[in-house]
């Protein structure tokens, strides 16, 4: 799966994620972002919660997004992001 292929697909499901887990903002980063991704990457997914989310929306949004997508999903929300990483997440993250 290419950049626009996992773009396109994560906009089809995101009013989903919205529903089943409270999701608001949804940003791809890292290799698939950067259209560097090597056939195992995982990917990674920046989210926003409306509200903050209990442990079962959390592991559900990304349980779901595993099985959607394929393969591993490392997602992050804002508020975990490490400071010294936080402006190069936030430079190359692509809005979903």
């Amino acid at each position: 799966m290419n950049k626009d292929q996992l773009i396109e697909l994560l906009k089809e499901h995101k009013p989903t994620l919205a529903q089943r887990f409270g999701v608001v903002e949804l940003a791809l980063f890292g290799s698939f972002a950067r259209d560097e991704a090597a056939r195992d990457s995982d990917v990674d997914i920046l989210v926003r919660f409306g509200e903050p989310p209990h442990w079962r929306q959390y592991f559900g949004a990304q349980f779901f997004l595993e099985e959607l997508l394929g393969c591993p999903v490392d997602m992050a929300t804002h508020q975990e992001l490490r400071e010294e990483i936080k402006p190069f997440v936030e430079q190359e993250a692509v809005d979903v």
